[in-house]
């Protein structure tokens, strides 16, 4: 499945952004789907995952409450929308596709076969 990535743009602190993963080549309905950053100097990390089927949803404990992982199956679209922006919230935003997701691996990016190009996000302070 090829997945690629859009909506990363420049905000203001306390703004919002909504972030897209649009999918192909696959069943997307059968894939979990998870979201993850890296910022400059720093290693990958695990943002959001939703499951294949849209019932269950896990968020790093930095995004909690302030992000939501959503997927429309009809579309074969994943999205993120972020809210209350951070600073620290900058980064690359990298969508990726999981199948046979099992619930250890949801916050390990070796837990996902498929990864999408990334989309820059920069939150200005």
């Amino acid at each position: 499945v090829q997945l690629q990535a859009f909506g990363g743009g420049l905000v203001q602190a306390g703004g919002s952004l909504r972030l897209s993963c649009a999918a192909s080549g696959g069943t997307f309905s059968r894939y979990s789907m998870g979201w993850f950053r890296q910022a400059p100097g720093k290693a990958r990390e695990f943002v959001a995952h939703i499951r294949s089927t849209g019932g269950h949803t896990y968020y790093a404990d930095s995004v909690k409450g302030r992000f939501t992982i959503s997927r429309d199956n009809a579309k074969n679209t994943v999205h993120l929308q972020m809210n209350s922006l951070k600073p620290e919230d900058t980064a690359v935003y990298y969508c990726a596709a999981a199948s046979g997701m099992i619930l250890s691996m949801v916050r390990r990016d070796d837990g996902y076969e498929y990864w999408g190009q990334g989309t820059k996000v920069t939150v200005s302070s």
